[in-house]
């Protein structure tokens, strides 16, 4: 489902795991909030995915770059650190760029059900095939966090409503279309990579959320596979 309104608990389930020690215990926000001057466990990998120079130094412009990333995709905290958290969104990107236009080249989703929404949760990527062929994306999807995993299996499109809001979280859930209870496709405000992830929903952007709208009818099949990081 979408967790717009319970996206600060974030910080307080990550912040050990990206900031020096220092920072994550006693800090107040507004020390939360400075630029760290410490070097992260992945800096020369973050510096690398961000165009910087890979000398696994942190200076303030690497800060800056870093804090600027972790700022777009909501990763708190956010001060710059090169922490797990930072470059396990930075690593995602890259697999799912890695994909092209073959998303489906293990065959993993079914290619004999004619019109499929396919949802590969390690790669937090969903397309739209027909048979062999791929009719739309992939594209970055966000599923459900840890415990409130997006359910896997072959499922089938059974309700849909364009301006549906959530009777649990009371938050808008534009062109939802449900598979499985009480989770659906459906368009959010945030960055796909924002973690930790759904409350089970898969999360689109506006755009494939309505692309999505356009090309699937109720009793289209879905199917969903594989196990998103950190679930």
């Amino acid at each position: 489902m979408g967790d717009l309104r319970k996206r600060g608990v974030v910080a307080l389930g990550v912040t050990a795991l990206v900031a020096p020690l220092t920072l994550a215990i006693g800090a107040t926000p507004a020390q939360a909030a400075s630029c760290t001057t410490s070097a992260g466990p992945y800096q020369k990998k973050v510096e690398k995915f961000l165009g910087r120079p890979v000398d696994g130094k942190q200076s303030a412009a690497d800060c800056k770059a870093i804090r600027a990333f972790q700022n777009k995709h909501g990763i708190r905290p956010n001060i710059g650190y090169a922490g797990p958290v930072t470059w396990g969104v930075m690593n995602l990107m890259n697999k799912q760029k890695a994909v092209g236009k073959n998303p489906n080249k293990a065959g993993k989703c079914p290619t004999n059900k004619g019109r499929i929404a396919c949802v590969d949760l390690t790669l937090q990527l969903s397309w739209i095939q027909d048979g062999k062929k791929l009719v739309y994306g992939p594209v970055p999807v966000r599923t459900g966090r840890n415990g409130y995993e997006t359910r896997t299996g072959l499922k089938k499109v059974y309700w849909r409503n364009k301006n549906h809001v959530s009777t649990i979280y009371d938050v808008p859930m534009p062109y939802s279309q449900f598979f499985d209870g009480g989770q659906a496709f459906h368009s959010v405000g945030v960055s796909m990579w924002n973690p930790p992830g759904s409350h089970g929903c898969v999360n689109m952007t506006g755009t494939a959320a309505k692309k999505y709208w356009s090309l699937l009818k109720k009793g289209d099949d879905v199917y969903v596979y594989g196990r998103k990081p950190g679930t």
